[in-house]
């Protein structure tokens, strides 16, 4: 293995912390919503909806479902990264671990759970900046949103809307937890991961490298990944 490849592989190293950090963290902001008790957002709304519904827990409906958008993204002409992959099954392991484990309290009252919803809304804004910002793919849904945008010539807020409408709908005839939270996660959930952002130095239209780049880059075929 000659300098390049071994640095290559040093850099991809160097990004793992951040990367696994940020999704244990985001993991921690959806089980702040829920536990908040007072709704969470659409997609939220539907995983908890169908985890009612299926002999599932959340955590494995939450890779169920990235794993179905995974693979509709990737078909649509998004290809997934490494951050997309483990987005998918480490979210869903450590939701299921914070919440076996009892990491989190359940709050009681609405101060507190307002409290829980806010600081989970802030604990997801500062994930996504930890897990994007390595640059190794987005999260599955960002794919299929990409991919949707790309098909139907469409602008991306319409897209968006449209996906998580369908998604809310469907979470809420499944039982899914629809309340003040679900509106808050819908209005301050962008200022805040863009402010994340801003405060991380990240640019979000910064090229996220796809698993067939990554295979590249490792085996020397491509220029290094970027620190």
């Amino acid at each position: 293995m000659n300098d390049g490849i071994m640095k290559n592989w040093g850099e991809l190293l160097k990004k793992m912390p951040s990367l696994i950090l940020g999704l244990f963290l985001f993991a921690v902001g959806v089980v702040m919503s829920l536990y908040s008790d007072l709704g969470m957002s659409p997609w939220g709304v539907f995983q908890v909806g169908l985890a009612k519904s299926m002999p599932l827990t959340l955590g494995e409906v939450s890779q169920v479902v990235g794993l179905a958008v995974l693979l509709l993204g990737w078909a649509l002409g998004f290809p997934p990264g490494l951050g997309t992959v483990a987005n998918m099954y480490l979210i869903g392991v450590f939701i299921d671990l914070v919440m076996e484990w009892g990491l989190l309290p359940q709050p009681a009252g609405f101060v507190p759970q307002m409290v829980m919803l806010l600081l989970g809304i802030v604990v997801i804004g500062v994930a996504s900046l930890l897990y994007l910002r390595v640059q190794l793919g987005a999260g599955p849904r960002d794919g299929l949103m990409v991919g949707l945008v790309t098909r139907l010539d469409r602008p991306v807020y319409q897209v968006r809307m449209a996906i998580e409408v369908t998604v809310l709908v469907v979470g809420f005839f499944l039982g899914g937890p629809v309340g003040i939270g679900t509106i808050l996660n819908a209005v301050l959930m962008g200022p805040v991961v863009q402010r994340s952002f801003k405060l991380g130095g990240f640019d979000p239209k910064s090229e996220q490298v796809d698993l067939f780049k990554l295979a590249r880059i490792l085996s020397g075929r491509s220029e290094g990944l970027k620190k």
